[in-house]
């Protein structure tokens, strides 16, 4: 099949447009919520609240009246989302369910010595929760009771167990810790929990990754996510020659991409907007350094797992994006008791002179002040000389 040849500023175009990033969106309810991680494909979770959750900043940033309250009601009232694990632990659609399997099988393999010698703890955690309901962690602490074999520790990795090989699912999230039940009382009836075959798994992961990134790679495909090479070979191949998906070669890229026929059209009607996003650090357009380095230019790395004499941008440093364009990294941290939002500093890109910022200084500082009110803050701080 002839190689469709595109420029970097098309891949970046395709790449926006399918993150959700290129024009103001229309989202207003909850299931816009679930149009959005479909779209992705998944939300990641992380514990850093520097500025706020991965997964609310995320969201935030497609769909600014975005309330976790609209998360949650996907996860626990209509059971659209669940909570599991994709290239680290994420949020992601129920119709993928199925795709989870293959991981809770690996899992449980993995740990079936563990799981031998720890059954009556395995059976201890299980039976309190069918015989009293959802548990967190810490409502299996003893104070009184330590050093025998139902300590807080024991439970706890009785938990995770549980969770990661499939017999309990996270049915809600309360000051961030995770509420377990069973997941016969969580899984929706009609849910495909058949596990599927290793070309099945390839195909999947394939589709999801060029839906989210418009055009992607097939290390971008499989990044962090377990998958047979062979397989995923043989089905790229296969829907190749189905004409199902495409080669795409990037002016001067050395890998070679893959898109589909339906989005490559997105651009014969390209409108590009230029909008400023401050994105998490964990946000999908950037979470692949080496891909947001291949397509825009921008060597980006989040310095909090550095130590503090080894950090060149500061503690939770965010990417600024002015349409296809990184130009720079924020270093801010939400005040919340007392109200303020603080810039401790924005490095700029060389691209980015005085007189370009300048110009881009009210678009930034607007967007600065909803991140501010978003993050629970009423006022955003910027020292003098930032700009």
């Amino acid at each position: 099949m002839k190689i469709q040849k595109i420029s970097v500023q098309d891949a970046r175009y395709l790449a926006l447009y399918n993150q959700l990033l290129t024009a103001d969106n229309k989202f207003k309810t909850r299931q816009d919520v679930l149009s959005i991680i479909e779209k992705l494909g998944y939300i990641q979770i992380d514990t850093i609240s520097i500025i706020e959750r991965a997964h609310k900043h995320v969201l935030w940033t497609r769909f600014p009246d975005f309330k976790n309250e609209m998360l949650d009601d996907l996860i626990d009232k209509e059971k659209k989302i669940f909570e599991f694990w994709d290239h680290s632990a994420a949020y992601l659609p129920m119709k993928y369910f199925r795709f989870s399997m293959n991981r809770k099988i690996r899992y449980a393999k993995k740990y079936r010595e563990w799981a031998v010698k720890n059954k009556k703890i395995i059976k201890y955690v299980k039976d309190k929760i069918h015989s009293e309901g959802p548990k967190q962690s810490r409502d299996f602490e003893h104070p009184a009771k330590r050093g025998i074999w139902w300590d807080w520790k024991p439970t706890k990795d009785a938990l995770e167990y549980l969770f990661h090989t499939g017999e309990l699912m996270v049915k809600a999230r309360k000051g961030f810790q995770k509420v377990y039940d069973l997941t016969e009382r969580i899984l929706p009836v009609s849910t495909d929990t058949s596990t599927p075959s290793p070309e099945e798994l390839s195909e999947h992961l394939i589709l999801k990754s060029i839906n989210a990134g418009g055009i992607v790679s097939i290390s971008e495909m499989t990044y962090l996510r377990h998958h047979d090479p062979k397989a995923t070979s043989s089905v790229i191949n296969m829907m190749t020659e189905k004409k199902e998906i495409i080669p795409v070669k990037i002016h001067r890229a050395k890998e070679e991409y893959f898109t589909t026929p339906n989005i490559l059209k997105q651009l014969n009607n390209k409108q590009p907007e230029k909008q400023i996003h401050i994105l998490s650090p964990f946000d999908n357009l950037v979470i692949q350094r080496k891909r947001l380095k291949n397509l825009f230019g921008f060597d980006y790395v989040i310095e909090c797992y550095l130590p503090s004499h080894k950090r060149k941008f500061g503690y939770f440093c965010l990417p600024l994006l002015y349409g296809d364009e990184f130009i720079g990294r924020l270093d801010a941290k939400a005040d919340r008791k007392t109200g303020k939002f603080r810039i401790i500093n924005i490095f700029w890109e060389s691209s980015m002179n005085k007189k370009k910022r300048l110009i881009l200084y009210s678009l930034i500082e607007k967007k600065l002040l909803q991140l501010a009110k978003f993050s629970g803050c009423s006022e955003i701080y910027i020292p003098e000389n930032t700009y």
